[in-house]
């Protein structure tokens, strides 16, 4: 899968171009979502700190933000990109 190349910090745009297959389109998406600024040339602050993250780190902190649980209260799939409870 070319999206696991890209499973550390500092690969959010990287990663997401992989899912998408499109770059312009990656770029418009973390736009749209306020993690880069309008000319698509550098990330938010926000952004930032959604690329600082890992792979697991960003899925894990989505269902935490969706459940109202810990992130540690999670456990991570590399292959599906998703997390399950404990």
């Amino acid at each position: 899968m070319a999206t696991q190349k890209f499973m550390g910090r500092g690969k959010l745009l990287e990663r997401l171009t992989a899912q998408v297959g499109d770059r312009k389109l990656a770029i418009g998406i973390l736009q749209k979502r306020g993690h880069l600024t309008s000319d698509g040339k550098a990330y938010t602050e926000e952004g930032m700190k959604r690329n600082l993250m890992t792979a697991e780190e960003r899925a894990k902190d989505r269902a935490s933000k969706y459940t109202g649980r810990s992130p540690k209260s999670f456990k991570y799939n590399p292959i599906t990109n998703s997390v399950k409870n404990f």
